[in-house]
């Protein structure tokens, strides 16, 4: 049974998620002959689906949960809809690409690439990825953060972000790879800005739900100590991993 894990999060993830790059949307949009139609799946509030919408005439934006659909920003060529991966209800053969956003790792994954087999045109593109844990320019701020991820909230992560952790390297993907471009994610937060993409975090919310404690709230004041000003900006990096093909 699919498990929604971010529906007591959704406005957090809809306000402090960080955005893809636009090389990636660039490069996704030139592997694809065709760009009538895009199945964006795990689209949680939407943010791939916007980048998507400037290269598709068609966006189809699904996710199960529709706390995260309700936080989605609308766009005249994006259509949002609460579905399962596994069961889309899209027509067949009517995408040319298929993207999945920091999602591929919660499906049912042969279910679910038998649907991907269904929508998809023949020669359509099939393109996941994920980004890892978050890293900081600050060593002292880097250390608590550290600890907070893997020692603090650690045992409340599903056990599937393993996959993230990996890089999606041992992820069951049936299909003819293709190349992919290196491309990072980088933005500059303040602490306010980090602590609430903290907040936006699944092991975050299961933490607490079961102790009733805010696992940031003593976390806010160790970056905050460790910075000139609470308002200095801190470079903020995730490695981003890519699977692609056909």
């Amino acid at each position: 049974m699919a498990v929604d894990h971010f529906g007591n999060v959704a406005a957090n993830y809809s306000l402090h998620r960080p955005s893809y790059p636009s090389a990636l949307f660039d490069w996704i949009a030139s592997e694809c002959p065709s760009h009538d139609t895009a199945w964006d799946c795990g689209a949680g509030n939407g943010q791939a689906s916007l980048a998507l919408a400037a290269h598709f005439d068609h966006v189809f934006a699904t996710d199960m949960s529709a706390t995260q659909i309700a936080n989605a920003k609308a766009h005249p060529r994006i259509k949002y809809r609460v579905a399962l991966a596994e069961a889309s209800e899209l027509p067949s053969s009517c995408a040319d690409l298929v993207t999945i956003a920091q999602a591929l790792h919660w499906f049912d994954l042969e279910k679910f690439y038998g649907e991907v087999r269904r929508v998809m045109k023949p020669t359509g593109l099939i393109a996941a990825w994920t980004y890892g844990m978050v890293v900081i320019t600050n060593d002292e701020a880097n250390e608590c953060l550290q600890h907070f991820y893997h020692h603090v909230i650690g045992p409340y992560w599903p056990s599937e972000r393993h996959h993230v952790e990996t890089g999606y390297r041992e992820l069951y993907f049936p299909f003819e790879r293709i190349n992919t471009p290196n491309v990072s994610m980088q933005v500059e937060w303040n602490a306010s800005q980090l602590t609430g993409y903290l907040r936006s975090w699944s092991a975050t919310a299961r933490y607490h739900e079961a102790t009733g404690i805010d696992p940031v709230k003593e976390l806010s004041h160790q970056l905050i100590d460790s910075l000139d000003a609470p308002s200095q900006l801190i470079k903020v990096y995730w490695p981003l991993s890519i699977l692609a093909g056909r």
